[in-house]
C-alpha cells in the first residue's frame, strides 16, 4: 500500500513538471506568434511570463530582444541578448543580434567583438564578415577593414558591397583614383548597389561636379529611397547648379523621413530665407534651436530674421544672446542698436554705439550682408563656428555613407515604405481599430445579436485592422485579465450553455493576445455545443488560417490543417451565405495559398453582397497584379481610393512604378 502511494505521488509529480513544461513551451509558442505578426509590445509580454518563472532560459531572453529590437529599444535588446549569450554563447544569430543593437548605437567596438565571435562559430555567412569589415571602417581601422574586405572579395566574389566598401575605404583615405577603380568593379557585379552610387557621389561632391553628384544620388535614392543623406547631399548639389526648387523638394523629403535631422532643418532655413520664406525660415530655425540651444549660427539667423519681418524684441533676444557669448561681435551690436532705436528705447541703443565707437574699427561695420545665390553656395563644415559664415550651407565635417548592414534583423518596421501585400481577414476583438476606410462601419447581424443576447464581458467588434495597429501595454495587461476573468468563469459554470457562451468569448481574447492554439481549443469545445454556430466556425477558420501562416514560416507542413480551415469556411458560408466578410476572408486563404483563382472568385462574390467593401476591391488588386492583369489591379484600386481607402493610391503609384521598370 505504502509503495503504491509513493509510486501515485511520483507519477503526480511527474505530471505536474510536465503540464508546467508545456504550459512554458505554450507561453513561448504565444510570444513568436506574437513576434510573427509583428504585435512587440504583447510578445514582450508573454516572454516576461516566462523569464519570472524560468529566468534560466536561452530563449525567451533572447526572443524578447528580438521584439525590444524592433521597438527601436537597442539598449534593451543588447541587455536581454547579452543574457541570452550567457546563458548559451553557442548560437551566433544571438551575437548577430547584439551586434546590430550596438551598430545602432554606434558602439562599432562592441560589435566588431561579437561579429569575430560569431565567425568564430559560422565563417561561412558572409554578413557577418561585412559588417564586421563596416565596423571596422567607422572606427578608422582602414587597414584590418580592408584586409576583411579582400577575405569577402576572395570568398564571395559576386559581392558587389564588399567592392564599395573598398572603394569607400580609399576614399577615407584620400585616394580618389583607387576608389574609382574599386566601384567601378562594384557597379559591374551590380549596377543596383545603392552604397557605390552613394560613395560615387561623394567623389563628384569633392571634385565640385554637382550635376554628375546630382545623378549619382538620383541613382542611389531610387535604389534606397529612405536613404536622408542622400537627399540632403542631393539638395547640396542642387543649390550649386542653381536648381532652387528641387533642392528645396529634397530638403522637404528629409525632413520627411527625419523630422529632427539638423542639416536639412538648417539649409532649408537658409534656402527659404533665398527665397524670401522669411516666416518658414524662422519655423525652420526654431526647430534647430530648440534640438541644439547652443547653436549659436542658427541663433544669429533667427536674429536677422526677426529683424527683417519686424519682430524686434524677439530680434533683440536672439542678438543678446549671441553677444553674451561673443562680446566683440560688433556687426551685432550694430543691429541691436537699429532694433533698440526703431523701439525708441534710445538710451539702449545708445551704449550699444558708444561700445562700437569705443573699439575704433577701422572697417565699416553695420552693414548686413546681402543674400546671394553665389553666398549661398558657400559651404562650411558643421563644427565650424565664424559668424561671418552665418549664411552658409553646413555639410557635415566627414562624409559618410549611410550603410544598410546585412543581417536577418532589418530595422523597425515603423518606417517601412507601402509594401504589396494583403490587407488582413476581418475577425472578432475586444478593441476597435481604426480601419482606416473613411465613412464605412463594418457590420455583420451575428456579431450583433451576440452582443445583445450573451452580454458578453466586453463588447465585440468586427475589424480589419489595416494598419497593424498594436496592442499598448495597458491593453494587453487589459486581455490577460479578461482571459483571467472568463478562465474563472469556466471552471465554475455548470450549465453548458453559458459554459459555451464563455468558451467562445475566451477563445477571442485567446485571439486577441495572438494566441491561436488556445483560442482553437477553446473553439473546439465550443462547436461541440454550439454546433450551428456561424460566428464560431468563421473564427476557427480564422484562427487556424493565421496559426498556419506562422507554422509554415517555420518551414512546417500545413495542408491538412489548411483543409481543416477551408472546411469551416465552406460550413460558415452554407451557415450565413450572405456574409461578405466570410468570402472575404476565404479569399485571404486562397491568396496566402496562391490559389489566386479561387480568391479572386471569392472577393467578387463578397463585392456582390456589399459593394462597399474596399478592403475586397484592394486585395483582389493585389491578387490580379500578381497575376499580370495590371490594368484590372489599378481599376480596382481606383474603386478601393474612391470609397475611402487612401492607400490604394500609394499603392496604385507603387505598381505603375514597379511595372515600368
Amino acid at each position: 500500500m505504502r509503495t503504491r502511494i509513493v509510486v501515485l505521488l511520483v507519477a503526480l509529480l511527474s505530471m505536474g513538471r510536465v503540464s508546467a513544461q508545456y504550459n512554458i513551451d505554450r507561453l513561448i509558442t504565444s510570444g513568436e506568434v506574437a513576434l510573427h505578426y509583428e504585435d512587440y509590445v504583447l510578445s514582450i509580454q508573454y516572454f516576461n511570463k516566462v523569464l519570472a518563472l524560468k529566468p534560466y532560459l536561452w530563449l525567451p531572453w533572447y526572443d524578447r530582444a528580438v521584439a525590444k529590437f524592433y521597438l527601436d529599444d537597442f539598449v534593451g535588446a543588447e541587455q536581454d541578448a547579452t543574457k541570452a549569450i550567457e546563458l548559451n554563447p553557442y548560437i551566433e544569430q544571438i551575437l548577430d543580434l547584439r551586434a546590430i543593437s550596438c551598430i545602432r548605437q554606434k558602439k562599432y567596438s562592441d560589435a566588431i567583438t561579437d561579429y569575430t565571435k560569431a565567425i568564430r562559430l559560422n565563417p561561412s555567412v558572409s554578413s557577418f564578415w561585412l559588417n564586421r569589415a563596416i565596423c571596422r571602417m567607422q572606427t578608422d581601422d582602414y587597414d584590418q577593414a580592408l584586409v576583411d574586405a579582400d577575405t569577402i572579395i576572395k570568398r564571395w566574389s559576386d559581392i558587389s558591397t564588399a567592392y564599395s566598401l573598398k572603394a569607400e575605404i580609399y576614399l577615407n583615405k584620400k585616394d580618389t583614383v583607387e576608389a574609382d577603380r574599386w566601384l567601378a568593379k562594384s557597379l559591374k557585379i551590380d549596377p543596383y548597389n545603392a552604397d557605390a552610387w552613394m560613395t560615387r557621389s561623394y567623389i563628384a561632391l569633392n571634385k565640385r561636379q554637382w550635376q554628375g553628384a546630382d545623378s549619382c544620388l538620383t541613382k542611389a535614392i531610387h535604389l534606397r529611397p529612405k536613404s536622408v543623406n542622400s537627399y540632403v547631399n542631393r539638395a547640396l548639389a542642387r543649390l550649386n547648379y542653381n536648381n532652387l526648387r528641387g533642392a528645396m523638394a529634397d530638403y522637404d523629403m528629409a525632413i520627411d523621413l527625419d523630422p529632427n535631422n539638423f542639416l536639412a532643418r538648417y539649409n532649408r532655413g537658409l534656402l527659404r530665407v533665398q527665397l524670401g520664406d522669411d516666416n518658414r525660415a524662422i519655423e525652420d530655425f526654431d526647430f534647430v534651436i530648440k534640438m541644439e540651444p547652443q547653436n549659436f549660427m542658427a541663433i544669429y539667423n533667427r536674429a536677422l530674421l526677426h529683424d527683417k519681418v519686424g519682430n524686434l524684441r524677439e530680434a533683440i533676444k536672439d542678438y543678446t544672446t549671441v553677444i553674451n557669448q561673443f562680446p566683440n561681435f560688433w556687426t551685432g551690436l550694430s543691429n541691436r542698436a537699429y532694433c533698440y532705436r526703431r523701439l525708441g528705447m534710445t538710451a539702449k541703443a545708445e551704449l550699444d554705439e558708444f561700445r562700437i565707437f569705443k573699439a575704433q574699427m577701422d572697417k565699416r561695420i553695420g552693414v548686413q550682408q546681402r543674400w546671394s545665390r553665389e553666398k549661398l553656395k558657400e559651404m562650411r563644415k558643421r563644427s565650424e563656428i565664424n559668424l561671418d559664415k552665418y549664411n552658409s550651407i553646413v555639410v557635415e565635417d566627414k562624409a559618410e555613407v549611410e550603410h544598410e548592414y546585412k543581417s536577418q534583423y532589418r530595422g523597425t518596421i515603423q518606417n517601412r515604405d507601402v509594401v504589396i501585400t494583403l490587407l488582413p481577414m476581418y475577425q472578432l476583438s475586444y478593441f476597435s481599430f481604426n480601419n482606416g476606410v473613411q465613412g464605412y462601419q463594418a457590420y455583420d447581424s451575428s456579431v450583433d445579436m451576440f452582443n445583445a443576447k450573451h452580454n458578453p464581458v466586453r463588447k465585440l467588434h468586427l475589424t480589419c485592422n489595416h494598419h497593424h495597429t498594436k496592442l499598448t501595454d495597458t491593453q494587453s495587461k487589459q486581455i490577460f485579465q479578461i482571459i483571467d476573468l472568463l478562465s474563472a468563469g469556466i471552471a465554475e459554470e455548470e450549465d453548458r450553455k453559458v459554459r459555451a457562451d464563455l468558451l467562445l468569448q475566451r477563445a477571442i481574447a485567446f485571439a486577441d493576445a495572438q494566441n491561436f492554439s488556445d483560442a482553437i481549443a477553446d473553439l473546439n469545445d465550443y462547436l461541440s455545443i454550439e454546433t450551428t454556430s456561424v460566428v464560431g466556425r468563421w473564427a476557427r477558420a480564422v484562427y487556424q488560417t493565421l496559426l498556419n501562416n506562422y507554422d509554415s514560416s517555420k518551414g512546417q507542413n500545413v495542408s491538412m490543417k489548411t483543409a481543416q480551415a477551408e472546411g469551416d469556411f465552406a460550413e460558415a458560408i452554407k451557415l450565413a451565405p450572405q456574409n461578405a466578410y466570410i468570402y472575404f476572408d476565404r479569399g485571404n486563404m486562397f491568396a496566402e495559398g496562391k490559389n489566386y483563382e479561387r480568391a479572386i472568385a471569392d472577393y467578387s462574390r463578397a463585392l456582390r453582397i456589399d459593394s462597399r467593401l474596399a478592403e475586397a476591391y484592394y486585395n483582389r488588386a493585389i491578387v490580379y497584379y500578381r497575376t499580370g492583369k495590371l490594368q484590372e489591379a489599378l481599376k480596382d484600386l481606383s474603386i478601393a481610393g474612391e470609397l475611402g481607402l487612401y492607400d490604394a493610391y500609394a499603392l496604385s503609384k507603387k505598381l505603375t512604378e514597379e511595372q515600368k521598370q
